[in-house]
């Protein structure tokens, strides 16, 4: 039986979750991003947008997902040779956490990047042999009284 679990009785508290995740891609490809020169817009911006629109969209993809308040989304990127790592901080004050937002906001900032920059990703058989998404994952959530 699948079921959302109730948090009635729980107190609301702050809560946060930080995610993080990155595309790989090739090094014209991140310089493109850097430079903000992609041909469909600001990759970065477009791909920030994405994360907040997620990030409040979150129960209406995860299913059992509690609707909740958010007070706050903060994504931020980090680049190397051949990848953009990015980091969204999901705030609440709530019953429940907001991992579950956070990841949402990390994958749909990399597929909004993906999308915008798969022009340059493209091999001669429009197939995307350089191009992976990986590491999606939590690094922290706080719990506090705050």
């Amino acid at each position: 039986m699948m079921s959302m679990v109730d948090i009635t009785s729980k107190e609301p508290c702050y809560r946060e979750a930080v995610a993080v995740g990155r595309i790989k891609l090739r090094p014209q490809t991140v310089q493109i991003v850097r430079e903000r020169k992609a041909e469909k817009g600001d990759a970065l911006e477009i791909a920030k947008v994405a994360a907040s629109l997620a990030v409040k969209k979150t129960p209406e993809i995860v299913p059992l997902c509690h609707p909740i308040k958010i007070t706050g989304v903060e994504t931020e990127y980090s680049f190397g040779e051949d990848w953009i790592e990015v980091c969204v901080k999901v705030k609440a004050f709530e019953r429940t956490g907001v991992e579950m937002e956070a990841l949402v906001g990390v994958c749909a900032a990399l597929l909004a990047l993906w999308d915008i920059v798969k022009k340059y990703e493209k091999d001669e058989s429009g197939q995307y042999p350089w191009t992976s998404i990986e590491g999606v994952r939590v690094l922290r959530k706080v719990k506090s009284a705050k």
